[in-house]
């Protein structure tokens, strides 16, 4: 990766529709090299796919809540019970494993509060949870897509 690719890639993180002659002419390449580079950033996975960023409130799921799990059970067979069962849930966003005292975070978007208590009776109803705190986000601080490139490494 070199110092084009990292411009094509921040062009891109802020502007997935961008046209190749577009994104080239802003990083100063002709519009084949350009196309050749965001080619083999796709083969190679670095772009990974081009979605649309869609406002939440605009499509009446402005709530924000993080809920931490705690669990009991560390199984395979259970691990993978909880993963497809979130996976299922279109509210929830994001899912993590982690180390230290909260076993799985998930960040998920509902309308209101009573969309979040059905979505928790949903979580609970097909997986056994041994402890769950909820957390609202009262106000969106900061949000982005846009990864870092300065720690990517150059050839």
């Amino acid at each position: 990766m070199d110092d084009y690719d990292k411009r094509i890639l921040a062009l891109l993180q802020q502007d997935a529709s961008l046209s190749t002659a577009e994104i080239a002419d802003r990083v100063g390449l002709s519009s084949t090299p350009c196309w050749r580079r965001i080619q083999r950033l796709e083969e190679q996975g670095v772009i990974s796919r081009r979605v649309a960023l869609l406002d939440r409130k605009k499509l009446n799921v402005g709530v924000t809540v993080f809920i931490a799990v705690r669990t009991s059970r560390h199984g395979l067979e259970w691990f993978e019970q909880f993963h497809k069962a979130l996976n299922d849930i279109p509210e929830v966003l994001e899912f993590y494993r982690l180390a230290g005292g909260i076993d799985y975070l998930i960040k998920a978007v509902v309308p209101d509060i009573a969309a979040y208590d059905a979505l928790y009776k949903q979580m609970i109803s097909k997986v056994e949870l041994t402890e769950v705190t909820s957390m609202f986000a009262m106000e969106e601080l900061k949000t982005t897509t846009e990864i870092p490139l300065r720690y990517a490494p150059l050839r």
